[in-house]
């Protein structure tokens, strides 16, 4: 497809390299508190609307529904399933820890959403949005951080030769991210020789909104809850981890063949079930940025952390960034101050740095928890389990982390406008 010719403005405030999830989200909250922004991605908007190009589907934490509520994207979101009830078991055990939404209150944990239906709220809310310019698909060619410390912009030549100018460049542009490797940012990070196998299966009896991960041995098994298809049909869509070797002669299978594999670890718990619709495999692995700024220049979403998908929180950790940069941001341009200097940044840092690493070092404490066959240890995180599921004040902390709603949140996070 010919790159986008829109019409984009000399200069802006802020320029947003990569118009994913977090980075179009990013670019929204900006642009609702009166920033103007510059989106530059590699993507095809047409193409990442396809039904074909992702098949998986987001757990938003309520905490995160509340922040896209507050920014006018959440009234574009046409399906979302609320999340009830979340259900952790290690393999056959008969321990297992059961979170029910109604030990804490009535607003469910969170909603499972589509990432195609995210994805096309998420246009729809940049239609009403003049000071948000999207250039896609565009690559940016150059970026120029200017001197450290000086009052110079920064300056981001694009693929067709056109240059915008910008106190700040947020870098939304994944795991391979070209504005962290060009702010010469190191990353420390691992394979897990695991991929994720994602399809939707189609089943007799309802899910009742609940989430189920179930730890196998060869890695999660999750069963996330979705809305029923136009047909009434119950849906939920199956994030399955395998070895990388394993996943892949799993893919290559025939239909049939592929199905019961499904259904030998899908139990019968859903009645007569089965895929619907293509299949995706994605590579798992660690990495985290040494830096999350510099002079210019600032890491969200998985530019400055990628985890494994264990228990959900990849997006929630991108759009807990996305809700305290917009706050440092707003907050210092309303005292006149200079969004793109370090000390401004810092701020975001302080913020965001101790999360990340909290909830990253969890998250693969539990891959690898899960991940050994080892009988004392499989009967250890069984009795844990238990435990978790029988000491009232300790289940409640794991719930309200699971709705986003633990520690220092920005406002946006409470539902609320900057």
């Amino acid at each position: 497809m010919t790159p986008s010719r829109d019409p984009l403005p000399e200069t802006v405030e802020v320029v947003v390299i990569g118009g994913g999830l977090a980075g179009l989200t990013q670019a929204i909250a900006l642009a609702r508190h009166g920033i103007s922004v510059a989106v530059i991605d590699r993507e095809d908007p047409a193409r990442a609307l396809g039904a074909g190009f992702d098949g998986r589907v987001s757990a938003i934490a309520l905490a995160s529904q509340r922040m896209l509520d507050a920014i006018g994207l959440w009234p574009h979101v046409a399906e979302a399933q609320p999340m009830w009830d979340i259900r952790v078991s290690d393999g056959d055990s008969l321990l297992f820890v059961h979170y029910d939404h109604r030990d804490i209150g009535n607003a469910p944990f969170g909603y499972l959403v589509e990432n195609r239906v995210l994805r096309q709220a998420q246009q729809a809310a940049i239609a009403g949005l003049p000071n948000l310019h999207l250039a896609a698909p565009m690559a940016a060619a150059r970026i120029d951080f200017g001197p450290a410390g000086s009052g110079r912009p920064a300056a981001v030549e694009l693929a067709d030769g056109r240059v915008i100018r910008a106190r700040l460049v947020i870098g939304a542009d994944g795991r391979q991210s070209a504005v962290r490797s060009g702010a010469g940012i190191r990353t420390t990070g691992w394979d897990y020789d695991q991929a994720g196998i994602v399809c939707t299966v189609a089943h007799e009896l309802p899910h009742e909104g609940v989430a189920q991960e179930r730890f196998l041995p060869a890695g999660p098994f999750a069963i996330l809850p979705m809305t029923d298809d136009a047909d009434g049909r119950h849906r939920s869509s199956l994030v399955w981890v395998e070895p990388t070797a394993t996943a892949a002669a799993i893919m290559a299978l025939p239909d049939a063949a592929f199905d019961a594999e499904m259904r030998r670890r899908f139990g019968d718990g859903y009645g007569d079930a089965h895929v619907t619709g293509p299949r995706w495999s994605y590579p798992l692995s660690f990495s985290h940025a040494e830096r999350y700024a510099g002079h210019r220049m600032v890491l969200v979403g998985d530019a400055a952390h990628g985890i494994h998908p264990i228990a959900g929180q990849g997006l929630n950790l991108g759009l807990r960034d996305v809700a305290a940069l917009t706050e440092v941001l707003v907050e210092a341009q309303r005292l006149g101050l200079d969004i793109g200097r370090e000390d401004v940044l810092d701020r975001y840092v302080r913020w965001r740095r101790v999360d990340t690493l909290v909830v990253s070092a969890i998250m693969d404490g539990l891959t690898r928890l899960f991940s050994t066959t080892a009988a004392p240890v499989r009967i250890a995180r069984d009795l844990g389990l238990g435990l978790v599921d029988r000491i009232r004040p300790l289940k409640k902390v794991f719930m309200r982390h699971a709705m986003g709603d633990l520690g220092s949140l920005p406002r946006l996070l409470r539902g609320e406008r900057v």
